[in-house]
């Protein structure tokens, strides 16, 4: 991936607005085979940094699916979505507790 497309993605992930997050959460999943390793473990760790202080369940959830998604390029180990670790799991659904507990048990 060019690094203008990299950049764009990454602002994306960290937007003000929960509608824009989320949709870059979803669109860095549809490109699943374009990223270097480094940058599948760039988006991990700002997704999941992202994620951490998420206020937003659709956006959450979006990220979570995409964290899942890179993790399954082989690029993204636990040290990337180390931040996931500070999510309070009882504040959210189960799906995403689901989610969350799946992403830091792998």
């Amino acid at each position: 991936m060019e690094s203008r497309e990299f950049i764009e993605m990454a602002r994306k992930v960290v937007d003000v607005e929960p509608r824009t997050r989320e949709r870059g959460a979803d669109e860095i999943t549809d490109r699943l085979s374009a990223y270097s390793p480094s940058q599948a473990s760039a988006l991990a760790t700002l997704l999941s940094a992202a994620a951490a202080s998420e206020g937003e369940v659709s956006a959450l959830e979006s990220q979570l699916h995409a964290i899942l998604e890179l993790t399954s390029t082989g690029h993204v180990d636990l040290n990337h979505i180390s931040q996931l670790h500070d999510i309070r799991l009882q504040d959210l659904p189960s799906q995403l507790r689901e989610y969350v507990t799946d992403l830091l048990d792998s």
